[in-house]
């Protein structure tokens, strides 16, 4: 089992989404060094060219969502329609502090740091490695969000 799984798994021990970068140097330093993913791992296959470097992000989670719940993400971050069919999402301590940082390293701000009605402060760029991302900052606990009306799990909805 992986050091960064939880006790809490089931059957899968960890997310790693995989991403191609043209230029890798500039996509490492930009979540690594900018963003603060810490290096887990780095890897060069001698003589070819090859290389991977593996960057903790902490928890991971897989958000799946139909049409229309990611056309109204859109409309509450953006304001309009935006996000391709994969965006990737990091929850940061201050997403104003960071959205700053990350435009300054070269990132293309989509739109700027706005309150959800779900009380999270969300920023959206366009990043290195082709990357639409998200950076958001929780302004509730996961407990006071479940206690609001639509939020909680399948199972409480079926209920």
């Amino acid at each position: 089992m992986s050091e960064n799984a939880s006790s809490e798994t089931g059957p899968v021990v960890q997310l790693r989404l995989v991403v191609e970068a043209d230029d890798y140097d500039e996509a490492v330093r930009f979540y690594r060094d900018v963003l603060g993913l810490r290096e887990q791992e780095a890897f060069e296959a001698e003589g070819e060219g090859a290389k991977v470097t593996i960057l903790h992000a902490g928890y991971a989670t897989l958000e799946i969502a139909n049409p229309e719940q990611r056309r109204m993400i859109d409309e509450v971050e953006v304001g309009h329609p935006t996000t391709p069919r994969l965006r990737v999402a990091f929850e940061v301590k201050d997403a104003e502090e960071r959205t700053q940082t990350l435009v300054e390293a070269g990132a293309t701000l989509v739109a700027p740091p706005t309150e959800t009605p779900w009380r999270s402060l969300n920023s959206r760029l366009d990043a290195p490695a082709g990357l639409h991302i998200t950076l958001f900052q929780e302004l509730m606990t996961l407990e006071e969000r479940a206690a609001l009306q639509g939020f909680g799990t399948d199972e409480d909805r079926r209920d």
